[in-house]
């Protein structure tokens, strides 16, 4: 894992945390923050399922970068949706 993969992992989970926080339903319950931190952690797993199928050749890969956003829209999507609801006191 490069230091490019590693920062595009930050930046597109944390878009793409934001981004699936707006379009899932249940959104309302869940922190701003932890949608990007569950983007953010799908991305690093996107990046280690790139380095294990090999998709990656050393520097920048399209492929590498379609299973990061790939890893962190589903990472998203599973989060919020199994989030619990808030229930007003």
């Amino acid at each position: 894992m490069t230091i490019g993969g590693l920062v595009a992992a930050v930046v597109l989970g944390a878009a793409v945390g934001t981004l699936g926080r707006l379009i899932v339903p249940n959104r309302e319950s869940m922190p701003v923050w932890f949608g990007m931190a569950a983007g953010i952690v799908a991305a690093f797993a996107g990046t280690g399922l790139a380095d294990v199928s090999g998709v990656t050749d050393g520097g920048w890969s399209f492929g590498e970068t379609a299973l990061q956003v790939a890893a962190a829209v589903v990472g998203v999507l599973v989060v919020t949706v199994l989030w619990p609801k808030r229930t007003r006191r």
